[in-house]
């Protein structure tokens, strides 16, 4: 490994100062309980400078993680701080000789346990996923009831639960809800919650420790054991022989079992028949992909934890249209344009949402034409579509010709002179006017705004 040199005794108290900073902004933001499980462990290591900051975890898999969610947060934050800094690196600590610099005084870390939560503990589910901040429609109604139903008091209904939905759309919300709930209603009881991939880890080291009899009961003396991502024990014979032996235990014993993967029961790859039957014998419910309606209240209810967010009505709609891939996507890219906002001291608007998100609403967006838009305009309005791209200024043809223009700007990727063109070869400010116009008779009109949030539902489809 190439020496460290020292840091200079000034500058390195300088960088220290930006970092014990950075973590108190990262705790305010993540959560203490998302900070606590991946975000604590971060060390800044000697090497560091104004210039180029070197940040170090204990393991790969927890770097990687860091990595993917929170580089580009790492280098704005500290940017705030230190305008100078270029870069910031993420490191696994490997050798112990590796000296960090301390951004709080604290005792040595505990060593990290490898194992399932024991039946003693009680997991600390996110405090962010609970059952009043799930947002509830007609695509998930039916799995949030059952979700709500487990988690109740007495003997369960139902037993398992299986949750199915592609990623993001809610899933893991729902197991954590059931998890705060139960054991907010049963004091002493016990839970477990882990993933597909955990157990078939927990179960392999069990089988090399010669120690499966502690695995097993560890597992099945809890009240609630809930299992996501079970698709990835998929072609793993000697542990999904486990996991089958554990839902029959559960299931004779009446005890609550919640299990989640991507797909159903018999749409799994890998699986035994005798486990697929028995993934199927409670409940099974799924989860749809998020429609408009749904995507845009989910953007005002995150909006209601940033009191201190001044987001524009049309911001919002143009993330709920334009980011229509799952929930977690549609929350991330709203935290990052919130982020942003904040760390460039810069109002929110549609042209600064379209900066900071640009690429993300690209790969979202489906590919609406102009063409399209003028014909759900025309029907809605029941003009005639020829309308809309001549010279008449009636009123009745003049507002939804704006709507459309609006619409156009919002939905398509099409340039101002590129709209103006499509509707009668007219110059990039009448565009311009029309879209400020429809904006503000969105904040005054009801009407308006209803029938441009029916078109947008239309549209986006």
């Amino acid at each position: 490994m190439t020496q460290v040199q020292p840091l200079e005794r000034e500058e390195g108290r300088d960088v220290a100062k930006a970092w014990a900073h950075v973590r108190t902004n990262l705790r305010r933001s993540a959560g203490q309980r998302l900070f606590d499980q991946w975000l604590k462990p971060v060390v800044l290591i000697d090497g560091s400078d104004s210039h180029a900051v070197r940040l170090g975890l204990p393991s790969p898999f927890l770097t990687q993680w860091v990595k993917n969610h929170y580089a580009e947060r790492l280098l704005l934050e500290f940017r705030a701080v230190l305008p100078n800094v270029r870069s910031v690196t993420l490191e696994t600590l490997q050798d112990a000789e590796q000296r960090v610099l301390s951004a709080e005084p604290a005792a040595s870390p505990a060593p990290r346990k490898e194992t399932l939560v024991e039946p003693a503990e009680r997991p600390a589910f996110d405090p962010r996923f609970t059952f009043d901040r799930f947002v509830v429609s007609t695509t998930n109604r039916v799995a949030f009831n059952a979700a709500r139903t487990v988690a109740q008091p007495g003997v369960p209904m139902f037993s398992p639960l299986y949750l199915h939905a592609g990623t993001g759309q809610g899933k893991t919300h729902l197991m954590h809800a059931i998890g705060h709930a139960f054991l907010e209603a049963n004091p002493g009881a016990t839970a477990i919650y882990s993933t597909g991939e955990r157990f078939m880890f927990e179960f392999v080291q069990a089988l090399r420790n010669k120690d499966t009899l502690a695995f097993k009961t560890r597992l099945r003396s809890v009240d609630l054991l809930m299992i996501d991502d079970l698709q990835f024990i998929g072609g793993k014979d000697a542990t999904q022989e486990e996991f089958f032996h554990t839902v029959n235990e559960f299931m004779s014993a009446g005890k609550r079992l919640v299990i989640a993967a991507d797909r159903a029961p018999q749409a799994l790859e890998g699986f035994e028949p005798r486990l697929v039957g028995r993934l199927g014998a409670g409940l099974v419910a799924d989860i749809k992909p998020a429609e408009l309606d749904l995507r845009r209240a989910i953007v005002e209810r995150k909006l209601k934890d940033m009191p201190a967010v001044d987001m524009p009505v049309e911001v919002a709609d143009l993330l709920a249209a334009r980011i229509t891939t799952n929930v977690r996507e549609l929350e991330g890219a709203l935290n990052r344009l919130v982020a942003y906002a904040s760390l460039s001291n810069e109002s929110i608007t549609i042209d600064f949402a379209t900066s900071v998100l640009g690429e993300v609403l690209r790969t979202s967006q489906r590919r609406i034409t102009i063409d399209e838009i003028q014909r759900a305009v025309s029907t809605h309005f029941e003009v005639k579509q020829l309308d809309l791209i001549s010279a008449r200024r009636a009123v009745a043809i003049a507002r939804p010709r704006q709507i459309a223009m609006y619409l156009a700007k919002r939905l398509t990727t099409r340039s101002l002179p590129e709209i103006g063109r499509k509707f009668g070869n007219r110059d990039h400010s009448t565009v311009i006017h029309a879209v400020k116009r429809i904006e503000d008779l969105r904040s005054k009109d009801v009407e308006i705004d209803g029938a441009v949030r029916a078109l947008m539902r239309t549209l986006e489809g």
